[in-house]
């Protein structure tokens, strides 16, 4: 896309846009939201980007093996954070009886490692987005 006034814009909303996802994300245990909408928002901006500048330049942005680290890197997160439970004798994703600080309710620190889940989750759903969206385009370039 070769739109002057689509670039203009996009490059002016993007980093709203990924600051947005970033708050979702992080108070997805005192509000709705969470990590899955919160990724979803993140991976959005990216393919925004993609679109408005191209698929070369949305690469270079997020390139694919980035986007692989990502993935599997948070979802060893999310799995190590389940098995402290098991290691302390409790539960897979045990929370308190773990001892994991819980801090005040409605606090950001509150919640115990349940906004680590989140951004685990958050940055598996945003590079897995951003890994399908590419792919796709990669596809219909080839053909």
């Amino acid at each position: 896309m070769d739109d002057l006034i689509v670039k203009f814009i996009s490059r002016m909303i993007i980093p709203f846009i990924q600051l947005y996802g970033i708050f979702v994300i992080f108070h997805g245990h005192l509000s709705p939201g969470g990590g899955f909408p919160g990724g979803a928002i993140l991976g959005a901006s990216i393919i925004l980007y993609t679109l408005a500048f191209g698929a070369h330049r949305g690469h270079l942005k997020m390139p694919h093996h980035l986007s692989k680290r990502l993935e599997s890197g948070a979802i060893l997160w999310y799995i190590i954070l389940g098995l402290m439970g098991i290691w302390t004798g409790h539960l897979f994703l045990t929370n308190r009886a773990a001892g994991f600080f819980m801090g005040e309710p409605g606090e950001i620190l509150s919640g115990g490692f349940i906004p680590l889940i989140t951004v685990a989750i958050g940055l598996k759903v945003g590079s897995t987005i951003i890994t399908l969206f590419h792919t796709m385009i990669e596809e219909e370039h080839d053909a």
